[in-house]
């Protein structure tokens, strides 16, 4: 099965549908991959950039590069792909929403609660007291340092909540993953190239349940072979006409 109109028929019929997305996602709303070719990891060192090593040894090179990030992701907007996410969870249809993306951008389209495994530009905290701050005040006080680090009250340099290679995932996303993907009857991925553990335990966990796996990326996965519904077609575009076949069905008259 290879058609909007399929993956629409799988939804409709799940008990307890349940949606992973990854970058792919974001892209068409202009946020850069990570791991395709041309993507960021080509052009920067994730363990130099990326990693809390750097962010302890050297705070100022760290936030020289994570600050503009959240500049990029202030300037886009969720994209049809991500309102599409967000109705079938209106509807009913998708029990939870699981993302490996740092861009909030499921919660500013309407998702509830997504799972943010990999966590979030929300804000940030110091890891030396844990004192949390908003995303804006964490911005004010990296501007207002000389050398683009913000700063605690206690000294320490502040992080976001993003999760940096070298630390543990957060518990209660784990958690959340794994109970709901152990409800799963029909796993939806969508941009995720499935190539980081523990999110490509995944599909693999719903199989052995008896789900269904359907995936919409452009690029290969390991699990294309196992796929009931398998699109390798632009997501916005895709959810939309999912959508379009969900009203359409909806407003069948009854035979």
């Amino acid at each position: 099965m290879n058609s909007a109109d399929d993956l629409a028929r799988l939804l409709a019929d799940a008990r307890h549908a349940v949606i992973l997305t990854g970058a792919g996602i974001s892209t068409e709303s202009g946020i850069p991959d990570f791991r395709s070719p041309g993507g960021i990891w080509e052009k920067y060192d994730p363990m130099e950039v990326g990693s809390l090593d750097m962010f302890i040894r050297d705070p100022s090179k760290f936030w020289a590069y994570h600050r503009p990030r959240f500049d990029a992701v202030g300037s886009v907007e969720p994209n049809a792909a991500h309102l599409a996410v967000a109705e079938l969870e209106r509807r009913g249809i998708v029990k939870a929403v699981i993302t490996q993306n740092i861009d909030g951008l499921h919660r500013r389209a309407g998702t509830q609660e997504p799972i943010e495994v990999h966590g979030s530009l929300s804000g940030g905290r110091c890891l030396r007291c844990d004192h949390r701050v908003s995303a804006d005040e964490l911005l004010a006080r990296a501007d207002a340092d000389e050398q683009g680090v913000p700063r605690c009250d206690c000294g320490f340099q502040l992080k976001s909540h993003v999760v940096l290679f070298g630390e543990m995932l957060p518990q209660e996303a784990m958690e959340a993953m794994f109970e709901q993907a152990g409800m799963a009857d029909v796993l939806l991925v969508i941009g995720s190239s499935l190539a980081v553990s523990p999110v490509s335990d995944i599909p693999g966990l719903v199989l052995s349940n008896g789900g269904s796996l359907a995936i919409l990326t452009e690029g290969e996965t390991p699990y294309d072979h196992r796929a009931a519904v398998r699109l390798h077609t632009r997501a916005a575009a895709t959810m939309t006409e999912v959508i379009a076949r969900l009203d359409a069905a909806e407003g069948t008259p009854a035979t």
